[in-house]
């Protein structure tokens, strides 16, 4: 068979041609250290490469993840340790002015410190972490978690919590709502509150109780009311049901009645009455509001000062149940925490 020369040339040009084009791939490979660089190159190494890849780029978001993780926590838990120390100021405020040697002008001048203090949480509860989110908002991060009000600050945030995917099956809490860490706070000792009624003539004061038999609990409201000075009869008022009557009333005594256990001291008048009713949730801003006024009102004769004491008696039970809340938080915080870095470092 004859070749002609026309032919020999072509042939010798896609040759060229084509050791031209693995030269330039060759080139190609070298400058960027891929062998694979097209998916018709090598389309299984193609795809181990693109699952690779993938898999990079999702652990460079969980790392990414941990660490604003991380900020976000440790700004909390910075927050929730001024907020600790501000509560416990704040307890002994109250002793302070539970002196009975202080007039009006002296209490007044620690309710207007007080009034200080209260500003400060406000701010605290208000903290933006370090990319300008608030971090008690809840999901709303743009929105001011606590606006003042006439009565203490109201809630403007949601019950959310803002979670982070930190590793393929581990996902983290950033941040707790402002309702959980200053609303949702129990009265009195967490079961039960009692108070006084505000109508006594008398200078009687109840204590905070105690719980002796949590299955005796029925979770109503009673009356201790006074007959005379030295007698009182117990009512369960959810039920309308007679507990005891003609008890003999002793100042200091335990009176005791389903499962409870509390103290009345002072010299109740006939017709004084004091109440016991399970406990419910307070704001930590309406205490503040209330021991502000409590302080700042004039307080006149031994009836008077029954009232302030106990009023004082509740202000100081809440703020150490709000103190313990915060704890609680603050616990929870350094778990989460603990998680993060222990995932950072594979333990």
């Amino acid at each position: 068979m004859r070749i002609s020369t026309n032919t020999l040339f072509d042939s010798g040009a896609t040759r060229i041609t084509s050791l031209q084009s693995s030269l330039s791939k060759v080139q190609e490979q070298l400058s960027s250290g891929n062998r694979v660089l097209t998916p018709s190159d090598d389309p299984i190494a193609a795809a181990r490469a693109l699952v690779l890849t993938q898999s990079q780029a999702t652990n460079t978001q969980y790392s990414v993840n941990r660490r604003t993780a991380s900020d976000a926590l440790n700004t909390e838990e910075s927050t929730l340790q001024s907020v600790t120390s501000l509560l416990t100021d704040l307890k002994t405020s109250i002793v302070e002015a539970g002196n009975g040697s202080l007039d009006d002008t002296q209490r007044s001048f620690i309710g207007t410190e007080i009034a200080g203090r209260f500003n400060d949480l406000l701010a605290l509860a208000n903290t933006v972490d370090g990319t300008g989110s608030y971090i008690f908002s809840g999901y709303q991060t743009s929105t001011l978690p606590f606006s003042k009000t006439s009565t203490g600050a109201s809630f403007n945030g949601d019950q959310g919590e803002r979670i982070s995917q930190v590793g393929p099956q581990r996902q983290l809490a950033v941040n707790d709502n402002g309702a959980a860490v200053f609303e949702r706070i129990r009265n009195g000792n967490g079961t039960f509150a009692t108070d006084a009624v505000t109508t006594n003539t008398g200078t009687g004061v109840i204590s905070t109780g105690s719980v002796t038999d949590p299955s005796a609990l029925t979770g109503s409201t009673y009356s201790i009311t006074f007959t005379s000075a030295t007698t009182y009869d117990i009512v369960d008022t959810t039920t309308s049901t007679a507990i005891s009557s003609g008890n003999t009333y002793t100042s200091g005594a335990s009176i005791s009645f389903d499962g409870m256990q509390m103290q009345i001291t002072g010299t109740p008048a006939g017709g004084d009455s004091f109440t016991v009713a399970p406990s419910t949730n307070q704001s930590i801003f309406s205490t503040l509001n209330g021991l502000i006024t409590a302080l700042q009102s004039p307080v006149t004769g031994a009836k008077g000062h029954a009232d302030l004491a106990q009023k004082l008696q509740a202000f100081q039970n809440h703020l150490g149940n709000a103190l313990d809340n915060v704890m609680t938080v603050r616990a929870s915080v350094g778990a989460r925490q603990r998680a993060r870095r222990a995932r950072c470092t594979g333990r």
